[in-house]
């Protein structure tokens, strides 16, 4: 995996439930590519982004197959290592993939519940997954889910994810198939695009970038996955 920026585990896991984080590029000790990759876009991250008082971030590709959820899980870990407190928010409501990359099946509600509900929160985010890391998985495919992410509930939901955590990492499902990964940017207000090397088409890059300023969304840089 390498990187093309625009401007801009060690510990105890809930005993219940243990993880499988084999998939993952960041655990300690690993000096992969991807690794190495994944460490320089969390200090570009920290450098141009959370240090600058922004805690939200969402991952968006153009195209299915991109890479976006390895970012985002990659990202939201590699954040968590240097004890940033981080929630990572599965808001791919059609095919989730977060707790597939985690080896981890949640006990708590989902994001879907969160959003069709007035569940607490707090009820739904299973917290130290690892040392500083929290995630809100989202556990199958929603029917509504343009709705879900269009109600106010989910601009409540980040307002909270803002409240209480140092860095959100939010993952999104392709934006050529759904809309979804506007609608989330838009409420989250900033935005990286994972791109896949010798698969995606610079013309989709551009237009997601050109769709999400047009929504006021702030695109702080691209990621090239090389995986």
């Amino acid at each position: 995996m390498g990187l093309e920026s625009s401007k801009g585990m060690d510990g105890s896991v809930p005993p219940e439930n243990p993880i499988s984080l084999k998939s993952m590029a960041t655990l300690p000790g690993k000096s992969s590519r991807a690794a190495e990759a994944i460490r320089a876009l969390r200090t570009h991250i920290m450098a141009r982004h959370v240090s600058e008082g922004h805690r939200a971030l969402a991952i968006c590709a153009a195209s299915n197959g991109s890479g976006c959820t390895f970012v985002a899980t990659n990202l939201a870990v590699a954040l968590s290592q240097i004890g940033v407190n981080t929630l990572l928010l599965d808001a791919d409501l059609r095919s989730p993939g977060v707790a597939g990359a985690f080896g981890y099946k949640s006990s708590k509600s989902d994001l879907r519940s969160a959003l069709s509900s007035a569940t607490d929160f707090n009820d739904c985010i299973e917290r130290n997954i690892m040392p500083n890391l929290s995630i809100l998985f989202s556990s199958g495919p929603a029917s509504n889910a343009q709705e879900l992410l269009a109600s106010a509930r989910f601009k409540s939901l980040i307002d909270f994810c803002l409240r209480e955590f140092d860095a959100t990492i939010v993952d999104t499902p392709p934006a050529n198939r759904y809309s979804d990964a506007r609608r989330v940017s838009t409420v989250v207000g900033y935005s990286l695009i994972v791109a896949q090397r010798n698969k995606s088409h610079i013309s989709d890059i551009k237009a997601l970038a050109e769709h999400l300023r047009g929504d006021h969304a702030n695109v702080i840089g691209t990621v090239l996955n090389e995986k």
